[in-house]
């Protein structure tokens, strides 16, 4: 009944779900204690609506904004409870007294401060709103841009200033209670008196040298960067928050470019969003300053996703653009019509063209280059089982989707089915289970199905810490987890250090000072590096080789649990492509019972793999191949599939991507010098059309008769 409550409250907790109640409750508690009336009630209710209010704007409840779209919003509860204080007084028998008056004075008062107040923070965020926001880009020594206002000032400002009316509240029931205007007027004074403070504090913020430059000033400091940076290959993103990982996973691409590299989004959120970077990043909102941004040098653009405001740096001629994606599988998704806009389609291997060519949705086969997965670098290969260790099996199943569709994921049908046979497997195996971030946004089949599987996963290692069998290495374990320790508080330090005077990463209290001081420290950006890698051993290292796992935040990595397991469980998804990578057996549930032969003729990526049932009876092929890589049937067939998706091992995948970049530049410049040829020949025979050819006398047309 709790669970379908918060549902329904669009809440995230039992606490939440609480303070909602009694904050709704404690509107009709005031009325009725004003009605009564009686001072303590009407406190006592009071406090409770200050309380739960604040707890839920703390929490970011989705509640809480939800009432201002049916009239309930901030200002109207607290302007409620300041009248329901009116009432009271009335009621108390203070209408002829003067601290009745004052209340309504103050509270006038009070309200109309709150139209100043709101004006200058907007105007304040309007003005520090850059047209541009940049990152690793040096604006500084370009324009001046001055510090943010202080996060007190601006953060929550609203609910700050509606909150300054405690004190008069406070003042107002003291002197209700004791019958003496003396703490009324107090708590008036004060709450008015620090009305206009906040005012007042704000003022300096809106002129002089607080003000940040204009955007004709910004837009111009970002072309003279661009002229003196000249970049040539551009990434070019746009896209909801919840698509961020899309531009995120070719950063590191981008930093081993040989040419210039430079990442444009259209997305505030997204810039938000990034991962850390030592690329240059401009965030240009507007289409129109993005079509007016000095890109001359820029000869390759690449597209990540497929949105309609690509169009925007589309319609540039001078450069070569490119569709790379975001993940490679046999999803709709990957063979988009939309993709014959572009002068090629780079794909990871030969399964990317032949999908185009299946799918016949105009893209030329000569459009198409195979430049391999750089992102699948640090995928190790595999050999067997150490020995001393038993395998380890990965379950990764992807999320249920949007449409509902059975064959989506496993995890709803087959899930628990896969866990039980893999925990209770002979010889023994270790499990580590990896579900998709999303799984139980959509559908609550999915989401109790996965909890279920949690509770399987979890019961097995219990179980499993107390078999004789196992013996875990304590010392070992306890020094990994020392190390763990050390290395977060290392990593918590360097990302307080990149933390600006607002609290912000990047470098800055709000958009404009992290565009000034959003320069990446190099060393420190290495340093992160270095020691995620030390994390991500010595967290492998803090428990036993034997004991299963329940894996569902950001760390480990999805790759670092590849590198780990022997063996994958998955579904179609481009998790089945990226594992493929490693060369270790795999299995994918055929969720929709489409069989065998049809689910392997609809579905390239599962050529090589042992294909499951919802039963998963066929689990004990994919173990047996784990346990005797010799006698693997499929061992041949997934090197013959990797290199079909994902092309060959030499040269690297980052070596085809310099080169596929460099030819398309070429053929860039080529057009560009051909238009320029053009033009100029056109020009050559305009200026000689345009010279008058010389008079003939009348003499010399005689004599030439």
């Amino acid at each position: 009944m709790i669970s379908t409550a918060i549902r329904v409250a669009r809440v995230g907790s039992p606490a939440e779900l609480a303070a909602a109640a009694l904050m709704i409750l404690g509107f009709p508690a005031l009325m009725l204690a004003a009605l009564v009336p009686s001072v303590p009630a009407f406190a006592a209710a009071a406090a409770v609506t200050y309380l739960a209010d604040h707890y839920l704007h703390r929490r970011g409840s989705y509640l809480v904004n939800r009432l201002s779209k049916v009239r309930a919003g901030l200002s109207i509860r607290f302007l409620i409870r300041q009248l329901l204080l009116i009432l009271l007084l009335a009621r108390l028998g203070f209408a002829d007294d003067l601290i009745y008056y004052g209340a309504i004075a103050c509270f006038i008062a009070f309200y109309g401060l709150q139209a100043p107040h709101g004006a200058l923070v907007t105007l304040i965020r309007n003005r520090r709103r850059m047209p541009v926001a940049t990152r690793n880009i040096d604006l500084a020594s370009r324009i001046r841009i001055p510090d943010a206002p202080p996060r007190r000032l601006l953060h929550r400002s609203a609910e700050k200033m509606l909150h300054l009316d405690l004190a008069a509240v406070a003042g107002i029931l003291v002197s209700a209670a004791l019958e003496s205007a003396v703490p009324g007027f107090i708590g008036i004074g004060v709450t008015v008196g620090l009305g206009c403070l906040y005012v007042i504090a704000l003022v300096p913020y809106v002129r002089g040298r607080k003000v940040p430059p204009n955007a004709e000033t910004v837009l111009a400091a970002v072309d003279d960067w661009l002229r003196e940076y000249r970049p040539e290959t551009v990434l070019y993103f746009s896209g909801s928050k919840d698509s961020a990982y899309q531009v995120n996973m070719w950063l590191e691409t981008m930093e081993q470019l040989d040419s210039k590299p430079l990442i444009i989004l259209r997305e505030r959120v997204i810039l938000n969003n990034l991962a850390p970077t030592t690329v240059p990043v401009i965030c240009v909102p507007g289409g129109v300053h993005l079509m007016n941004l000095d890109l001359t040098n820029v000869r390759v653009a690449l597209y990540a996703a497929n949105v309609g405001k690509n169009i925007h740096l589309l319609r540039v001629p001078t450069m070569k653009h490119v569709f790379i994606g975001h993940g490679d599988s046999d999803k709709l998704a990957s063979v988009n019509p939309y993709s014959k806009v572009y002068d090629e389609v780079w794909t990871a291997g030969r399964a990317g063209r032949d999908r185009y060519a299946i799918a016949d949705v105009g893209v030329r086969d000569d459009d198409i280059v195979e430049v391999g997965r750089p992102q699948l670098a640090p995928i190790q290969g595999w050999s067997g089982v150490p020995e001393g260790r038993i395998p380890t099996v990965l379950y990764a199943p992807t999320w249920e989707g949007w449409d509902g569709n059975p064959g989506n994921t496993s995890i709803v049908l087959a899930g628990e089915n896969i866990v039980k046979k893999l925990v209770k497997a002979d010889p023994p195996v270790r499990v580590l289970y990896k579900p998709h971030p999303f799984t139980g946004t959509v559908s609550k089949e999915a989401g109790a199905a996965h909890r279920r599987i949690v509770a399987l996963v979890e019961q097995a290692a219990t179980e499993r810490a107390t078999d004789s069998r196992f013996q875990a290495d304590s010392a070992a374990q306890s020094a990994a987890k020392a190390e763990l320790a050390r290395i977060e508080a290392r990593l918590a330090e360097l990302s307080g250090k990149s933390k600006g005077k607002g609290g912000k990463g990047n470098g800055g209290g709000d958009e404009a000072e992290a565009t000034r001081d959003g320069l990446v420290d190099v060393a420190r950006h290495e340093e992160v590096a270095r020691l995620r890698a030390e994390w991500n051993t010595a967290y492998w290292r803090s428990f036993g080789g034997h004991e299963h796992r329940v894996i569902t935040g950001a760390e480990p990595r999805l790759y670092d649990c590849f590198n780990v397991s022997d063996a994958m469980v998955s579904d179609i998804s481009s998790v089945v492509s990226d594992f493929i990578a490693s060369g270790k057996p795999y299995a994918v549930t055929d969720s929709a019972e489409l069989g065998v032969e049809e689910f392997k003729r609809q579905n390239t990526a599962v050529r090589a793999a042992t294909i499951l049932s919802n039963s998963a009876a066929e689990l004990g092929e994919l173990l047996g191949a784990v346990r005797d890589p010799a006698g693997d049937p499929l061992a041949e067939d997934r090197g013959d599939l990797k290199r079909y998706l994902l092309g060959p091992d030499e040269p690297t995948s980052i070596e085809q991507f310099n080169t596929a970049v460099a030819n398309l530049a070429t053929k860039a410049d080529r057009r560009n010098v051909g238009q320029e040829s053009r033009a100029a020949a056109g020009a050559a025979e305009a200026e000689l059309a345009a010279v008058p050819a010389p008079r003939v006398s009348a003499a010399e047309d005689d004599v030439t008769a």
